[in-house]
């Protein structure tokens, strides 16, 4: 996340300034009931004024706040799992381990006995009590066990896989459990024995576990009733059911593949730099053996990550998802410090390196590293961006040409991408994209549907890597932002001639930890909802690579409407489609946005040869207005058919409305068959709406696009 977001935070947290903006929403429709807008929407559906929206055009931003990864996307339900994340010191804080019986039964703490290097830190339990003498255990014994983050979910019938390493002088009897969150319910469990001589070093142990019981509030506990030492350390409990097999939570993944992202770009903003650069992520040291990996603290969202979600899996979920992964590298900045460009060149290196690990041969160094992993075939890397919005730092654009250069000399085909705007991009400081970054208000972000009409047509295109509407309408994820949003994704589809790629921001937040709001998907151990604006982003998820037509909108009085056209083919039955997508908001006291007595979106005619496969026609309605809209499609090559077609609308009684995990739908697209569809129709649009219409077409003489 850029930096600007912390300033965009605070202007979220005024409260009363909501209150407010809630009654001007409230007064401004009482004041405009009953009352309609009648306009025309022309689409010209001709092949030769078509053009081709950029096959990556929408795509996803994950960053790692929020508990986004660690205890959400990421699939390992054990929270510290290596002990590390009290420090280097010993003793240290074991949170969120807690102990099972007092100290005259047991004492636990930390040292530094482990048997790996990078992550020294082992958990030392001294057991006091036995069964056979006086001091005798209590009933089930005394141990110690984890919560996971904010419970673990357990479902019945569910296999986990438990892996952990043990060190003992003594005999151990050591029965590990997933038990409910006071420990009273015992949903499966399994003993580890063996004589003094069995643990005698350090052994790792793997086995599975089967719930017999469902719990969404379990834990994770080691107990014994057997006095001696005992050590553990690298401790992990994961589903075996994950998506694709590979570690991501399965539920929340099908969220992402939904979206049919076109790119993945991670790991972050400011989770990138850090807030100090020995915080950063380092690529190279999340990639290995997880056993392996060092962890590091996430200070610039305020909590510890084991990095089981490393530079590897990013890769991995990426092409899991069929998206082209774009890797945010450190440039040597972090939040609060910077490195001269005088001694940037061990970093540049590293990125290199980081490089040859997701694109190199498995002979290569790195790409050997990959290959030990389970992966020998290279991913397909072909983006790289410099930094994260550094552009006003010292030093960036000097060590933006190491990067660039060194770059460049050994992958000339990954294309990289500048923290500067388009104004800095020359000759001498080249860039084959430039980041942007949009957080603000709604009425702000619906303007912004033309922010790059002005643009020069001339290279480098942007990317639009992280959009929100942020501040006293925002609330967790309202409507009226999602339509904001849309509006302005509209702007980016019809600027898609100097826009390559856009996603939304942030991804996710884990309710117990809301670091940021609002965010596209909500999730807790156990359940998840999507925000209006993750609804939102279904009606663009068949936008990339589609032909887009030109539209224009004529409506006297209301600037609320604006309006997207596009043609593609339908993924599951190949039928032609004509897509028109159609949002509608209205001004109002509120707030400040410029009235026209006309609202136009005019097409520059580039492309000559496309097909219409499925038009697709979709319709922002950003007021408290119906608008009765009558709609003419002209230059179609093939018919519309009497029926197939049908109309998808998001809307609520209430712009501010929400959902939550009591209403996961309350917003939510619903969609109706759509009667007698045909070049000219008269067809109505609620208020404060997106409405798409999805017109079967006759089937194309033409050749795919």
């Amino acid at each position: 996340m850029g930096v600007q977001r912390q300033i965009a935070r605070a202007a979220s947290l005024l409260h009363a300034l909501a209150v407010v903006c809630a009654l001007c929403w409230a007064l401004s429709a009482r004041f405009v009931q009953g009352q309609s807008q009648t306009g025309q929407l022309t689409v010209d559906a001709s092949l030769q004024n078509a053009r081709k929206i950029p096959d990556k055009m929408f795509g996803i931003f994950f960053e790692e706040i929020n508990h986004a990864g660690a205890g959400g996307l990421w699939a390992e339900l054990v929270s510290n799992r290596g002990f590390e994340a009290g420090g280097p010191n010993t003793p240290s804080n074991i949170d969120p381990w807690l102990i099972i019986g007092d100290e005259s039964s047991i004492i636990v703490g930390t040292d530094r006995t482990s048997c790996f290097a990078h992550n020294p830190i082992a958990l030392r339990m001294e057991v006091l009590c036995d069964s056979k003498r006086t001091n005798a255990c209590p009933s089930g014994g005394v141990g110690v066990y984890n919560p996971g983050y904010w419970g673990m979910n357990i479902e019945k019938g569910k296999v986990y896989k438990v892996s952990m390493h043990i060190r003992s002088s003594d005999a151990v009897s050591l029965t590990v459990s997933l038990t409910s969150s006071d420990g009273r319910q015992k949903l499966a469990a399994h003993t580890i024995t063996g004589s003094k001589k069995s643990f005698a070093k350090w052994t790792k142990i793997e086995f599975s576990l089967k719930s017999r019981q469902n719990n969404t509030n379990s834990r994770l506990q080691f107990t014994t009733s057997k006095s001696g030492v005992i050590w553990l350390d690298q401790v992990s409990v994961m589903p075996l059911d994950t998506y694709m097999g590979h570690g991501f939570r399965k539920d929340l993944s099908l969220m992402l593949a939904n979206l049919k992202p076109q790119f993945l770009k991670f790991p972050g903003g400011n989770y990138a730099m850090g807030n100090h650069l020995r915080n950063a992520f380092r690529w190279s040291e999340t990639v290995g053996p997880w056993e392996e990996r060092p962890g590091h603290f996430n200070d610039a969202w305020g909590y510890w990550t084991d990095d089981g979600l490393g530079f590897f899996e990013f890769l991995q979920l990426a092409e899991d998802l069929g998206a082209s992964p774009v890797w945010v590298v450190n440039d040597g900045a972090s939040l609060n410090e910077e490195v001269s460009t005088a001694t940037i060149a061990s970093l540049v290196k590293d990125v290199v390196d980081g490089i040859e690990f997701a694109r190199g041969g498995p002979k290569t160094p790195w790409g050997s590293v990959r290959a030990a992993m389970g992966h020998p075939e290279p991913f397909k890397l072909d983006y790289v961006s410099i930094g994260n919005q550094e552009c006003w730092m010292l030093y960036y654009r000097g060590n933006y040409q190491k990067f660039y250069s060194a770059i460049k000399a050994a992958y000339p085909e990954v294309n990289i991408i500048s923290s500067c705007d388009r104004s800095t991009i020359s000759p001498s400081n080249p860039a084959d994209l430039y980041d942007v970054r949009v957080y603000t208000s709604s009425s702000n972000m619906f303007s912004r549907t033309s922010m790059f009409d002005n643009t020069p047509r001339s290279a480098p295109k942007a990317i639009v890597s992280e959009y929100a509407v942020t501040g006293n309408d925002a609330g967790k994820g309202t409507l009226v932002a999602a339509l904001a949003e849309a509006a302005f994704l509209i702007g980016l589809e019809r600027n898609s001639d100097v826009v390559e790629m856009a996603s939304c921001a942030p991804l996710f937040v884990n309710d117990n930890d809301r670091r940021w709001s609002p965010d596209a998907i909500v999730f807790n151990s156990w359940q998840h909802y999507g925000c209006p604006n993750y609804w939102m982003l279904h009606f663009f998820k068949d936008s990339s690579g589609a032909a887009l037509h030109p539209t224009t909108i004529q409506i006297s009085d209301y600037d609320q409407l604006v309006a997207s056209a596009i043609t593609l083919q339908n993924a599951t039955d190949r039928s032609p489609y004509l897509r028109i997508k159609v949002i509608a908001i209205v001004q109002f006291p509120c707030f400040n946005n410029q009235k026209s007595s006309k609202y136009e979106i005019k097409e520059k005619q580039e492309w000559a040869r496309t097909l219409a496969i499925e038009i697709l026609l979709q319709v922002v309605n950003f007021g408290n207005r119906a608008v009765d809209l009558n709609i003419s499609v002209v230059g179609l090559a093939n018919g519309i058919k009497m029926s197939g077609s049908k109309q998808t609308v998001l809307t609520s009684s209430n712009p501010l409305d929400e959902n939550s995990f009591e209403q996961p739908e309350k917003v939510a697209p619903v969609s109706s068959p759509l009667a007698n569809a045909k070049p000219q129709m008269g067809l109505s649009l609620r208020p404060y709406s997106l409405t798409s219409f999805d017109l079967l077409l006759e089937a194309s003489k033409h050749a795919s696009i």
